[in-house]
C-alpha cells in the first residue's frame, strides 16, 4: 500500500508542475512580489516588507491571497497570522529577483491647496538665501 502511495505522489509531482509554475507566475506578478514572497518563511510582515520595498499592510494583503490561491499556508503565531510559503521559486525556474534591483513603492505627498511649492519643501531642499 505505501509503495502504491509512492507512487501515485511521484506521478501528481510531475503531472502538477506546469500547473504550480503557470499559478506562481500569474500571482507573483512582479519584483516585489516574488521577493515578498520568497522571503515568507516566518519573517514578520514589517520584515518581508522592508526586503520586498513595499509597506507591511501590501504584504499582509498578499499574504491573504497566497493562502487563498493554495500557494502559501497561515502561520499562527503570538499577536497575529502569518504565512509561509509552500513553493520554492526556484525549484519551478522561476528566478529571485536581487534584493537591490528592486525599487521602493513611491509614497506620494499631496500639496495643500494654495501652498507655494517653497512652503512644501523640507528645510534642507529650501533655497539658500544669498549673505551679503
Amino acid at each position: 500500500m505505501i509503495e502504491v502511495l509512492e507512487e501515485l505522489l511521484k506521478w501528481n509531482k510531475v503531472t502538477s508542475i506546469p500547473h504550480v509554475k503557470r499559478l506562481l507566475m500569474e500571482i507573483l506578478s512582479n519584483d516585489q512580489e516574488k521577493i515578498a514572497y520568497h522571503h515568507s518563511d516566518g519573517r514578520t510582515s514589517q520584515e518581508v516588507a522592508k526586503l520586498a520595498g513595499v509597506s507591511y499592510v501590501t504584504v499582509t494583503k498578499w499574504w491573504k491571497a497566497w493562502i487563498r490561491a493554495g500557494i502559501a499556508e497561515p502561520l499562527g503565531v503570538k499577536g497575529g497570522e502569518r504565512a509561509k510559503r509552500i513553493f520554492s521559486l526556484e525549484d519551478f525556474g522561476i528566478e529571485v529577483p536581487q534584493l537591490e534591483q528592486v525599487k521602493p513603492e513611491k509614497k506620494e505627498v499631496e500639496t495643500p491647496v494654495g501652498a507655494s511649492t517653497e512652503e512644501t519643501q523640507a528645510p534642507e531642499e529650501k533655497p539658500k538665501e544669498e549673505e551679503t
